[in-house]
């Protein structure tokens, strides 16, 4: 079912774009619909249009929510309108949460276009420098999936410069707004826990060659030389030996923000630099790591929901060094979910090819 609902977001997000992202004249922001109502004022059976609103001089007229219901298999359509004032908008952040198992970024795309290209940015988020900046206007239709009962909540925001997706509040112009498709009663099913199978992270190069770092939020193993634009997605990396030296730390974890001190020398590109765009203000996500006193291998597999990874608290310690396999790992990262981590297979040495292998299971 969710492969199923996968292709029809595609779709969906396929129409938006060629249909409402920037171009070097604005224009296609602007892309009001047709009112419902017929020449005598009285309402046409054109359905209502869940329509968002954010005026920066006239906060009173915002509209923060808007909902939509519809039949499976159908679309409904939404509106987003955001007119900033003395705040530039450069960047527009949309997250999808499907049955209440996490927002994620709605920005994936298997799809060659010059206007796509024009309009992302690497991180997903949309590049609206091609846009007036001031007035952005445009409608796109929602899927309505086949299932009988939850919600599909998309919000959207726009900041001053480069955002996350996990944080709207960093560098927020304008938002959240919030439109929620509702299907029948609209009550979600219980949230699972978000699983990761067989990660593999390998021991670190100085230049940020190796994929030595892990996204919590895409389950995607990173290179820190694809650039600074996924800063915001590393939440953890992988060493060995605190200064290069097999009889150090051993096999480790330590969060970005303090993986150059826990690791003794700088990763090239990890942190900011000072020609970067907002350099000044960046910041690099923490973790906080410790041993499981109560939970072995068969406890770790034996969790399936999200409620079960309550009882995790935060340790004040952003690196765990000694790693064996067989090791549960508790963890809080920088959004304060809960999660665990399972050592499975470790290829000791500090070499770019030695590697940890692992699993995950995270609250979505």
């Amino acid at each position: 079912m969710k492969k199923q609902f996968k292709q029809a977001f595609l779709i969906c997000s396929i129409a938006l774009f060629i249909g409402s992202c920037s171009s070097d004249d604005g224009s296609i922001f602007d892309t009001p619909i047709e009112d419902n109502t017929g020449e005598d004022g009285e309402d046409t059976d054109e359905p209502e249009v869940a329509t968002i609103v954010f005026n920066e001089a006239v906060p009173s007229s915002n509209i923060e929510t808007a909902s939509a219901s519809g039949e499976v298999g159908t679309n409904v359509t939404g509106r987003v309108i955001f007119t900033s004032d003395a705040t530039t908008q450069r960047r527009m952040y949309i997250t999808q949460n499907y049955l209440g198992q996490g927002e994620m970024p709605f920005s994936s795309f298997d799809l060659v276009s010059d206007d796509l290209t024009k309009a992302l940015k690497a991180d997903g988020s949309i590049d609206l420098d091609g846009a007036t900046k001031k007035e952005i206007d445009f409608s796109f239709p929602l899927p309505v999936p086949d299932i009988e009962n939850g919600e599909i909540v998309y919000s959207f925001w726009t900041t001053t410069g480069k955002g996350d997706f996990r944080d709207s509040s960093k560098r927020l112009a304008l938002g959240v707004g919030q439109i929620t498709v509702t299907i029948g009663t609209g009550t979600n099913p219980t949230a699972a826990v978000r699983e990761f199978t067989d990660v593999k992270l390998f021991a670190p190069a100085r230049d940020g060659s190796t994929e030595s770092f892990f996204s919590l939020l895409n389950e995607t193993v990173y290179r820190i030389d694809v650039g600074p634009e996924f800063r915001a997605f590393w939440d953890f990396g992988y060493y060995y030996g605190a200064s290069g030296d097999s009889a150090g730390d051993n096999a480790s974890f330590a969060s970005t923000e303090q993986y150059d001190d826990s690791f003794g020398f700088d990763v090239e590109g990890l942190e900011p630099g000072a020609d970067e765009e907002n350099a000044a203000t960046e910041t690099l996500n923490q973790m906080f790591f410790a041993t499981s006193a109560t939970l072995d291998v068969a406890a770790f597999d034996a969790i399936t929901l999200n409620s079960e990874l309550n009882f995790i608290t935060s340790s004040s310690s952003q690196n765990i060094t000694n790693l064996s396999v067989g090791d549960v790992i508790e963890f809080v990262d920088n959004y304060g979910k809960n999660g665990l981590i399972k050592i499975t297979a470790i290829e000791a040495g500090f070499n770019n090819n030695d590697f940890i292998e692992f699993d995950v299971k995270i609250q979505p």
